[in-house]
């Protein structure tokens, strides 16, 4: 069944928010979830849900709603001068409508040569490029020192996790990743090297993270307290996937 209709705005006490709806199969109830990204709140229905039910609890927890979308820090726009981070440190965007196309890093700046209308899209390429090339000789590092193969790695816009690893041997990490310390980096590709032996996150699921990376605690506090922060930086999630093949 199709996502269900209903208003695409909310009429909140400080504004309005956007709603997106979804239907799940694997759903038991509806249930309300903000999308730090695109600063929206998510509605999933189970499959007998009317929308009527959702438009309830939307207005149950307006209150909810509207707390927790106050919280979410100001969105930066790949704009020219913005400031956005590359391994936590400050870069500035300078655009050079003479220079050639693309994005680069010049003098601890990224560089926009062509035209302003493609200046975000070639912002979010660079990043995506930069996290594809810096996070896969991580990945490669660490599965050699656990003696595990990296089938594939792919670079993506997700909403809710930093990285992902199947029951194949496919990684996949956000690319907004790159903009996180490398710390920090470190310990999310360890974490999802770590599924590559132990599916699960069992007592020894965690001793061999703790053997490839030694900052699991500071990392993972790094990510509670910032990770909202690189998630309203750029465009929101879409576009395509960017692999890397051992």
């Amino acid at each position: 069944m199709a996502a269900p209709a209903g208003p695409a705005l909310l009429a909140l006490p400080g504004g309005t928010a956007a709603v997106t709806w979804r239907r799940s199969a694997r759903a038991r109830r509806i249930s309300l979830r903000i999308d730090a990204t695109r600063g929206a709140v998510v509605v999933t229905l189970p499959p007998r849900a009317g929308t009527a039910a959702g438009l309830a609890l939307l207005e149950k927890e307006a209150a909810w709603v509207a707390a927790r979308l106050a919280r979410l820090p100001r969105p930066v726009a790949f704009v020219d001068g913005a400031q956005v981070p590359l391994a936590d440190e400050g870069h500035r965007i300078r655009h050079q409508p003479g220079g050639r196309g693309g994005a680069w890093l010049e003098a601890g700046e990224i560089v926009v040569g062509g035209e302003p209308c493609f200046l975000s899209r070639r912002v979010t390429d660079f990043l995506r490029g930069e996290a594809r090339r810096r996070l896969s000789p991580l990945a490669a590092e660490m599965a050699a020192a656990a003696s595990v193969r990296v089938a594939r790695l792919t670079v993506k816009d997700t909403k809710s996790r930093w990285g992902s690893c199947s029951a194949s041997g496919r990684l996949a990490f956000s690319w907004r990743l790159v903009m996180a310390p490398l710390f920090v980096q470190r310990y999310v590709v360890a974490h999802e090297v770590a599924h590559l032996r132990h599916l699960n996150h069992g007592p020894r699921f965690w001793a061999l993270v703790e053997s490839l990376v030694a900052d699991r605690d500071r990392a993972r506090a790094w990510l509670a307290a910032h990770g909202p922060r690189l998630l309203r930086i750029g465009s929101p999630p879409g576009g395509r996937d960017d692999e890397w093949t051992p």
